[in-house]
């Protein structure tokens, strides 16, 4: 069974390989996009693999049927970039990998935290300039503050417990409430009150159509003067736009992301030689109270090991019509 990798990385390769050392599949990679243009690439596959800002909707999806694909493999837990329904009505079984080294997502989510309060970026490349002025890198104890989670799913629960290691408070708003939170002494809140109470707002949830831009004008009003926001989910979360406005007038005192709502274009990428022609993003990277990594959360050796074995062992139960939990198109 050969099986076609769109958005390829060379860590993808090597990872990937690796674990096909177990199944035996033929793979085959491309740096390419997938998206309607992209998908006659895959012709003589029976499965492809797509990443997080490939753009599986329903011309893609007929493409990708028409070329001979019957498997389209997620190496991502996220999915909202893929038209399910019509995939299930083109005999197409979509799987994803729900759950990979949560700990890697809310690590990193530290590590923006305290990176952003403490200045240690900018306070690195001062020193190696021989400038050892503290101008400008104050910060603030983490302990005491409070802090909103919203999602507490696994990687929200995972960021709960480092977190909650330095003595901060915290809240949360999911769906559904999940007792590991409470067990690790999160309490529930409406999201308006999360909002109004929290220094520090972190989001861990999937990017649904009513989740759409929930961080805008009118949720920033209501939050607290120098919030610091914080977004290693989906980049569709925020209107970047409004945070923007809210940096500039104080009312957003910090902001981290690991993900953009146009970075599909952008990231996973080496724009070093070119000229940055998205306006938001470049306007962003002028604040010195913003840090911008590029969707590398997840990026670490337990996570992509995991990500390569599910992925792979999800093509072999669906390949053999084995029972698949991961397999989207068989809840509908």
């Amino acid at each position: 069974m050969r099986i076609y990798f769109f958005s390829a990385q060379k860590y993808d390769r090597e990872f990937m390989e690796r674990g096909n050392e177990n199944h035996g599949f033929e793979l085959a990679f491309t740096e390419s996009p997938l998206n309607a243009d992209t998908a006659r690439l895959a012709n003589g596959a029976e499965v492809i693999c797509a990443f997080v800002n490939d753009t599986l909707d329903a011309p893609c999806l007929q493409a990708l049927a028409d070329a001979g694909v019957r498997i389209v493999a997620m190496r991502c837990a996220g999915f909202n970039n893929v038209d399910v329904p019509e995939a299930k009505r083109l005999g197409l079984s979509v799987v994803t990998v729900p759950a990979y080294s949560p700990e890697a997502v809310a690590e990193h989510t530290l590590a923006l935290i305290l990176t952003l309060n403490r200045n240690t970026h900018r306070a690195y490349a001062r020193v190696r300039e021989g400038d050892f002025n503290l101008k400008g890198l104050l910060g603030f104890n983490l302990n005491g503050r409070t802090v909103g989670l919203v999602g507490t799913g696994r990687i929200g629960v995972a960021t709960a417990r480092v977190l909650s290691g330095l003595g901060v408070q915290l809240l949360g708003f999911d769906v559904y409430e999940n007792p590991a939170f409470e067990a690790l002494g999160g309490r529930y809140v409406e999201l308006d009150d999360l909002y109004a109470q929290s220094d520090i707002i972190s989001l861990h949830c999937p990017l649904t159509d009513a989740n759409h831009y929930m961080i805008n004008a009118t949720s920033i009003a209501r939050m607290k003067d120098g919030v610091m926001l914080v977004n290693t989910s989906r980049g569709g979360l925020i209107d970047t736009e409004a945070v923007i406005e809210a940096l500039k007038s104080r009312k957003v005192g910090h902001l981290a992301l690991d993900v953009y709502e146009q970075e599909s274009d952008i990231f996973f990428r080496d724009l070093s030689d070119e000229i940055l022609a998205d306006d938001m993003l470049s306007r962003l990277l002028t604040f010195p109270n913003v840090l911008i990594t590029g969707h590398q959360g997840f990026f670490t050796e337990e996570a992509m090991t995991q990500i390569a074995e599910v992925t792979l062992a999800n093509v072999a139960a669906v390949a053999g019509n084995e029972p698949c939990d991961n397999e989207l198109t068989r809840r509908l």
